[in-house]
Parts: C-alpha cells; sequence; structure tokens
C-alpha cells in the first residue's frame, strides 16, 4: 500500500455529511471538519486523501483518472453522464429534481413549444423529449426560480429539498423527474488497479448504510 487512496468531495453540506460516513468505516476525516482553506487532506493510517472541489467538478476529476473515487450528487451525472461506474447511493443529499412553474404554468405544458429555464438543460432536454414535448432551453447560474416570474420563461426545471423556496414565489411543482442523492462513484481504471481497496471501502459503506437503514 504504497499510495494514497484518492477521493473527491463537493464542497459544502455534501462533503460534511460523507465525512460521518468515511469516518464510520475508520477513515479519520476530523482535520477535514476544521475550519480550514486546505483542499487537500490525507489521514495517514488508513492512506486515504480527500480533495475538496466544486459539486460540478467531482464526476470530472474521477472520470479524468485525477482520482480514484469521488462523491457526487446524481443531478450531476444525469447532466454530464460521465464515463465512470456508479456503485454506491449513499443516500445523502437527498432531494428532488422537478417541473415547476406559476399557478398559471400548468396552461404551458400543453403549448407547442415552453421555454424552460434551468441549470440542468440535458436533463430537461430529455425528460420533456421523453414526453413528446418540444421546449426551448435558457441556461441559467443563479436564481432559476425568477424566471417565470419575471417572463423570462415558462417553466423551470429544477433541484428541490422541501420546496420551501418555491412556495415562497409563488411557484408550484408540476412534476417530479427524479429523486436525487449523492452517489459513490469510481474510476475505471481505478477499479482494476486498486480494485481490493476499492472493493474494502465499498463494502464497509455498503454495511454501514444498510445499519442506518435497519435502525
Amino acid at each position: 500500500m504504497d499510495r494514497y487512496l484518492k477521493i473527491a468531495l463537493a464542497k459544502g453540506r455534501i462533503a460534511l455529511q460523507a465525512f460521518g460516513l468515511f469516518e464510520s468505516i475508520g477513515i479519520d476525516c476530523s482535520s477535514m471538519r476544521e475550519e480550514t482553506r486546505k483542499l487537500i487532506v490525507r489521514d495517514p493510517a488508513s492512506m486515504v486523501e480527500f480533495i475538496l472541489v466544486k459539486p460540478k467538478d467531482v464526476a470530472k476529476y474521477v472520470e479524468q483518472g485525477a482520482v480514484d473515487m469521488g462523491v457526487v450528487g446524481k443531478d450531476t451525472l444525469l447532466e454530464q453522464q460521465p464515463d465512470l461506474y456508479e456503485v454506491l447511493d449513499l443516500g445523502i443529499g437527498k432531494c428532488r429534481m422537478v417541473v415547476a412553474g406559476t399557478g398559471e404554468s400548468r396552461e404551458h405544458l400543453d403549448m407547442a413549444v415552453k421555454v424552460v429555464a434551468t441549470k440542468y438543460p440535458v436533463t430537461a432536454q430529455k425528460y420533456f423529449s421523453g414526453i413528446r414535448q418540444s421546449i426551448r432551453v435558457v441556461e441559467l447560474d443563479g436564481s432559476v426560480e425568477l424566471a417565470p416570474i419575471v417572463g423570462l420563461s415558462h417553466l423551470i426545471v429544477d433541484l428541490v429539498e422541501t420546496g420551501r423556496t418555491l412556495k415562497e414565489n409563488g411557484l408550484v411543482i408540476l412534476d417530479e423527474i427524479c429523486p436525487v442523492s449523492a452517489r459513490l462513484v469510481v474510476n475505471r481504471v481505478s477499479l482494476k488497479m486498486e480494485n481490493e481497496r476499492i472493493t474494502r471501502v465499498i463494502k464497509a459503506l455498503r454495511q454501514t448504510l444498510g445499519r442506518a437503514v435497519q435502525l
């Protein structure tokens, strides 16, 4: 075991939740919980190296082999469709991908072509193509909820956790596309080269998650 097993985590709440899971299988994440600007932290005892990156970049790090494994939202996997192994649903970061709009937006569902604002253009196109409806996508990075309110779009496709933000802005959920949660992903080459170590981590996490479900 002469090299660190590298794991990419998305900065923020998902990383904090992931730390709990990794700690439960004996990997020391205490230094990652401290107030620090470090982006790379190692646990010499378990020979694991954690790398903190932006959520949208996790899959890219894994796919390109910069790291061996990663924890990334299903929404990112649906949007980027990276070439890697999705091996485990970690059950954290749970939310939903939905279609939403104003109270009058139900009428827009029957329009020949509707405008949809979203941070997830690939997911939106796939969903509406699946129900045989045409859309024009307006891709946004900021508050998607504003788009139908100010007339930029008829509908939005976005992630919701409780739906509170939608409600406070006068929007309603019109349909649910899919549930979303954080997934453990593995680089294809790493799974061959570090199969024993990676498989051990996967099995340990699966056992931990199984016990959590039983409780």
